[in-house]
């Protein structure tokens, strides 16, 4: 790989960091070694993670809470142990405000169900409105649509600017005292786009609305203080931070937690169980009904340790230089127009593209036969193409363990595509 890149500071030990990640050293397609860009969609996992999804299923497994045998102890002090490292990870005030789900999908989905049951003042109906934004991710779209359409709520939303930015040139209009919840992405998962919380969350707190943050593309890439975005709700994934699928977070106010009904029911979310009537647990475990992902948590717990050894400041600016030295070179391409910020300022480590008239199914198929694997279609914002009259894009997206000599490979294999279709 030929690379013209000037020094670039900040960087990580990448060669010694890619030794935890055994999926890093394949090759594939006769012998290509892997360039692995679809870190956006899900990271890989360090040796760390398996092996505490190994021990935990050779040594510990049982259900946890129920027991008084020795493994269920075990597997309960892990269970449990998980949500203390998580609490720690977000400086949560209290561990209570860490409730396991499956995604982060799951967790909004939490939120806005809890919301379209609650007495007021929480409870969202036909005299008030959901704001979100252009940008968001189905999975912070669909869910208040469909509260929207069960409660009669009007559904508002921020646009876009031409260079990937939210448009808060009416912020005032749009976020209004009929506003009752304001959801939206600390970090675009398709453009990048990292969004200005301290305004958007100022002007809700104006108006009194409950404030809902999608981190799924912020908890692995930067420090996610839940203190200090002074949201109200707060909701990541795991497996994108180097954890196992099948886990999520959702951090919530205490006092909202309290306040708020159930989504679940089930076993474990109870405290009294009648053939008239139920009462619940307290938080966390009001919101976490039936068996949970046990040995998922334990992973994710593994991750946290993991990322918090590196730092998460450390990966922060890693990832900034990268970008910076990608989006660089990515505008050197001929006839590529990057979807999005054209700057690393305000960006995280995904960037979306266009690629002359070329369909990006095509450029990540042609990519893959040189071992560089990457993301195509609308990632699962499709309003963001509408918004750029676009049909879909191709994604690069980087992590701790991404390097410049990967970004060069990136940018020889487009060439390659360039080339392959004339």
């Amino acid at each position: 790989m030929t690379s013209s890149r000037p020094g670039l500071p900040g960087l990580l030990d990448t060669e010694a960091i890619r030794k935890d990640f055994p999926v890093l050293d394949r090759q594939i397609h006769d012998g290509k070694r892997l360039v692995y860009l679809d870190n956006a969609a899900t990271s890989q996992k360090p040796r760390q993670v398996l092996d505490a999804l190994n021990t935990y299923y050779e040594r510990h497994n049982a259900n946890v809470h129920r027991g008084v045998h020795v493994l269920a102890e075990e597997a309960t002090a892990l269970y449990e142990g998980a949500r203390d490292k998580v609490a720690a990870f977000v400086n949560a005030p209290s561990r209570d405000e860490v409730i396991f789900t499956k995604n982060a999908s799951e967790s909004l989905n939490l939120v806005a169900n809890m919301l379209g049951w609650a007495d007021e003042p929480y409870r969202v109906d036909h005299e008030t409105e959901i704001v979100i934004t252009e940008m968001e991710h189905h999975s912070n779209i669909v869910p208040w649509q469909l509260l929207a359409q069960r409660t009669g709520a009007k559904l508002k939303w921020f646009g876009l600017t031409d260079d990937g930015r939210l448009d808060l040139s009416n912020l005032d209009e749009v976020i209004t005292e009929k506003t009752k919840v304001v959801s939206f992405t600390l970090v675009s998962n398709i453009m990048g786009t990292v969004n200005p919380v301290e305004e958007i969350v100022r002007r809700a707190q104006e108006v009194n609305a409950l404030v809902v943050v999608d981190a799924s593309q912020a908890a692995p890439h930067m420090v996610l203080d839940v203190q200090a975005i002074q949201a109200d709700f707060v909701a990541f994934t795991g497996h994108k931070m180097c954890g196992p699928t099948g886990i999520g977070v959702l951090w919530g106010r205490q006092e909202l937690l309290e306040d708020l009904p159930p989504f679940l029911g089930g076993g474990e979310m109870i405290e009294t169980v009648s053939m008239h009537s139920s009462t619940y647990a307290p938080a966390p475990h009001k919101f976490e009904a039936g068996t949970p992902p046990i040995a998922q948590a334990v992973g994710l717990g593994a991750a946290v340790d993991y990322l918090s050894g590196i730092g998460m400041d450390a990966i922060a600016a890693h990832e900034h230089a990268l970008t910076g030295y990608a989006v660089q070179r990515l505008q050197d391409v001929p006839d590529l127009r990057i979807i999005g910020p054209g700057t690393a300022e305000d960006r995280g480590a995904a960037i979306s593209f266009v690629l002359g008239d070329i369909h990006p199914h095509d450029v990540g198929q042609v990519l893959d036969e040189q071992g560089i694997a990457v993301r195509v279609g609308h990632h699962c914002a499709r309003p963001v193409c509408l918004r750029y009259g676009i049909p879909a894009t191709t994604r690069a997206s980087f992590y701790l363990y991404s390097t410049p000599a990967e970004v060069d490979a990136l940018v020889e294999g487009l060439e390659y595509v360039r080339n392959f279709f004339g």
